[in-house]
């Protein structure tokens, strides 16, 4: 086989294992993806049925690169291999066993700030707020298993319960589903189906970031691999989920859990280079972990690491920029070998404007925050009704815009609609025309009246005439909608079919391609990816790390050991280049927008605090240098100060 030649042991034995099951734990940089590729291949190679092997990985993007390099390889039967996300194997799932039918739920997703409309109805106060009520929300979705320790299932406490039970009643009304619901209720399905089909269904079942699961998503993976060959392959220093309830323990303790299991430990890091690796291992050292080094390859470079701060965020963004500028002009670096990884949007925008003000090509990577703000997700819910009018969903948060949802207002309507068998629609019809009348609806009339007027204004407009009427060009909040609704208009100029795309676009984000762009996007968002430069901004106490303090000491210190995961996964990012940057002073309206500490505050600003994660590097950490300074030794010329 021309593919295997060359390969380690190590990878060998990854591709050739027999058993099962196996786990691979494999820092960043260190050849997973190859492995796993290798071993799909290998078994393809041994004449096995390929319809027979299930791939799940955490992205589609990742899911279609892999099949695109077996087909480069040219294995046979690559087309007839399930791959793709955990949530889109069991949609397909529920799909075909007709579940959702015989169970009366309807497949429409809610995006995330529609969630909030749903937890505003649940009214009862022994829920708590609606922080207590996202927290549960999030336990519900995960199955009700908060711990790796606990049993996916029914929720075990009455509290627990009734919120279960009255969110799944909200649920049915407005004919809608949670996308972390579809894990629990694929689970139940396949426990309770011992003969199911889908449970005898796969030989071979290979799963890529482990560390990325919750409990209850473990546990469907045991269930579809009971009878087949499992590998797992991830990193628990890359685990930065916990808000879905994925803890690192998944991978940790796989072997204990997953008798005779073949474990193997992938360190020497491909990507990195040596300066950057030994920042890494001292950053990582301070978490509870698989203790291990990476190491890097016997050629690696040491690298260029810079430690940088400025007098401002707009100093930041155009010190950034110019540097940035800089490495494409006269380094002849290629734009999109660089990437921009922040915490915040609001400093992201500032760097991409300043690259775009130097004709340096960027493109910001912030969808899952296009909908952040209440008129962008006002704009969203009219657009959604225009192409569907029946979507209660949309409706329920229409009304609910402006006036902190009306609870109550709301409640009394769907009171109505409930006991007469009617759409919310069109009861808010006849309210408005008089001919029936519900004590406390008249607001809910007056957004009704509002709703219908701003869709008659959309009525056959499309293309770029729709796309300025719905989204007023003056209007700052609805930049990033605009940006993506810009980017579909030119090959989706209905706006039927544009909604769509932009939904998918917006609630189920990909890895960014790469674009002829600077690419800035939210540390998150860097997983799987490799740059030649990569640049870190905003690195200040609060905002990375950022910790709840209203959390237990407990939970603070998860979120503490989370965000340390989440600064390890960007600093790895570099191949060539890392830049650690921070602004020292921030407008105080700007410091508390984005969570920043601060030390001292004078004359409308505030004093920030550099990461404590630098600290975290001991004596590996850089030398910090004044921005002036930076780009002085950056760009080796004399550079006028940057304005502030």
């Amino acid at each position: 086989m021309p593919w295997d030649q060359g390969l380690d042991a190590q990878f060998r034995r990854i591709a050739a294992w027999p058993g099962s099951p196996l786990r691979v734990l494999a820092g960043p940089g260190t050849g997973k993806t190859f492995a796993l590729m290798r071993r799909v291949a290998r078994i393809l190679e041994g004449r096995n049925n390929p319809a027979g092997v299930l791939v799940v990985t955490f992205t589609r993007t990742a899911a279609k690169d892999l099949k695109s390099q077996l087909r480069d390889l040219n294995i046979p039967g690559v087309d007839q291999v399930s791959a793709g996300t955990l949530h889109g194997f069991c949609f397909t799932i529920l799909n075909r066993a007709q579940v959702l039918r015989a169970t009366g739920r309807t497949p429409r997703t809610l995006a995330e700030f529609e969630k909030y409309f749903l937890l505003v109805d649940i009214r009862d106060r022994v829920f708590g707020g609606i922080r207590s009520k996202s927290r549960r929300l999030r336990a519900f979705e995960a199955a009700w298993a908060r711990l790796q320790s606990e049993r996916p299932g029914w929720p075990n406490n009455a509290r627990d319960r009734a919120f279960h039970q009255a969110l799944v009643s909200w649920l049915r009304f407005h004919e809608g589903m949670l996308v972390g619901e579809l894990i629990p209720v694929t689970l139940s399905y396949l426990r309770n189906n011992p003969t199911c089909q889908e449970r005898h269904q796969f030989q071979f079942v290979v799963v890529d970031e482990y560390q990325d699961l919750n409990r209850a998503e473990q546990v469907i993976l045991d269930v579809l691999g009971e009878n087949s060959n499992l590998c797992v392959a991830g990193d628990d220093d890359q685990s930065v989920y916990g808000f879905k309830y994925a803890h690192p323990e998944g991978i940790i303790l796989f072997s204990g859990t997953h008798p005779g299991t073949l474990e193997e430990t992938l360190i020497v890091c491909r990507r990195c280079p040596r300066r950057v690796i030994s920042m890494a291992n001292k950053l990582i050292a301070n978490n509870e972990r698989i203790q291990r080094q990476l190491q890097p390859v016997a050629d690696a470079p040491e690298g260029d690491v810079w430690a940088v701060q400025w007098n401002s965020l707009h100093e930041e963004a155009e010190g950034l920029a110019e540097a940035i500028a800089h490495s494409v002009r006269v380094r002849r670096i290629p734009s999109q070998d660089i990437i921009v990884l922040t915490a915040r949007r609001l400093i992201g925008y500032q760097i991409r404007d300043a690259l775009r003000q130097r004709d340096i090509p960027a493109l910001s990577f912030f969808t899952e925050q296009a909908l952040e703000n209440e008129i962008s997700q006002e704009r969203f819910a009219l657009l959604n009704l225009l192409v569907n009018p029946q979507d209660r969903v949309a409706l329920r948060c229409w009304l609910g815009f402006g006036s902190n949802g009306l609870p109550g207002a709301y409640a009394a309507l769907r009171g109505y609609c409930e006991q007469n068998n009617q759409h919310p629609g069109q009861v808010l019809e006849r309210l408005a025309a008089g001919r029936i009348r519900i004590p406390g609806t008249q607001r809910l009339v007056e957004r009704f009246g509002l709703l219908e007027r701003e869709l008659a204004a959309l009525q056959g407009l499309d293309g770029a005439a729709f796309v300025a009427a719905w989204l007023p060009p003056d209007i700052e909040d609805l930049e990033e909608l605009r940006t993506i609704a810009i980017r579909v208009v030119e090959t989706t100029p209905d706006p039927r079919r544009m909604f769509g795309e932009m939904r998918y676009l917006i609630i189920q984000p990909e890895l960014p391609e790469s674009p002829d762009s600077v690419r800035v996007m939210s540390l998150h968002k860097s997983k799987g990816l490799t740059a030649r430069i990569a640049v870190i901004a905003g690195c200040i106490q609060g905002v990375l790390p950022h910790i709840d303090r209203e959390l237990s000491l407990q939970e603070q210190e998860r979120q503490l050991q989370e965000q340390r995961r989440l600064f390890y996964v960007a600093i790895t990012r570099s191949s060539e280049t890392l830049v650690v940057s921070s602004p020292l002073y921030l407008d105080i309206h700007i410091a508390y927008r984005i969570g920043a500490l601060a030390r001292r505050r004078h004359a409308g600003h505030v004093e920030t605090i550099f990461t404590q994660f630098f600290d975290e590097f001991g004596d590996e950490a850089p030398e910090m240098h004044q921005g002036e300074d930076f780009l002085a030794r950056f760009t080796g010329a004399r550079i006028v100060r940057v304005s502030r």
